[in-house]
């Protein structure tokens, strides 16, 4: 779904409920290359890095969200069917956000890995200051909840076993 935030169902449902907290279903990726590195996202709202992701629209599955988001976010197109999970997230500590316009949401996040993505990272919406590939040795400053990502996503390679928290 391209287009502005208030055609989005999170936007039309803000214009209902204003800034109260919302709790959100979405997904959040791990897209790695073949050299390990991982693609992170420069976000315009809260300048700061963070994963690809978004909030789930009616009629969507979660995957089928998170390709969509990859997709509007970054440019890289992935089949649903290619992204494979391996966390969900929900602790408030992580994943509540206050944004700059006072909204309050708290995201209840499916994460997936992929590595299999057609095209090349491009910035192609407004939500984007840069996009770009970084080791996981050497990530910058970024969200609360992508750094736990992150760390989950280690675990789970590590384990092999599904992450919660």
């Amino acid at each position: 779904m391209s287009g502005s935030f208030a055609e989005t169902y999170l936007g039309r449902l803000r214009a209902e409920i204003g800034g109260r907290l919302l709790l959100v279903p979405g997904s959040r990726l791990v897209v790695r290359r073949d050299d390990g590195r991982i693609l992170l996202q420069l976000r315009r709202d809260l300048e700061i890095w963070g994963l690809p992701g978004g909030c789930a629209e009616p009629g969507e599955t979660l995957a089928e969200g998170a390709a969509r988001e990859l997709h509007e976010e970054a440019g890289l197109t992935v089949r649903p069917a290619d992204l494979v999970p391996f966390a969900f997230s929900d602790t408030p500590e992580t994943n509540e956000v206050t944004f700059p316009n006072g909204h309050r949401c708290h995201f209840f996040v499916l994460c997936f890995e992929v590595s299999c993505c057609e095209g090349h990272p491009i910035i192609s919406d407004e939500e984007s200051l840069a996009l770009e590939w970084f080791a996981p040795t050497d990530l910058p400053e970024m969200l609360a909840s992508s750094r736990a990502t992150l760390d989950a996503h280690q675990r789970f390679r590590s384990t092999g076993k599904f992450q919660y928290g």
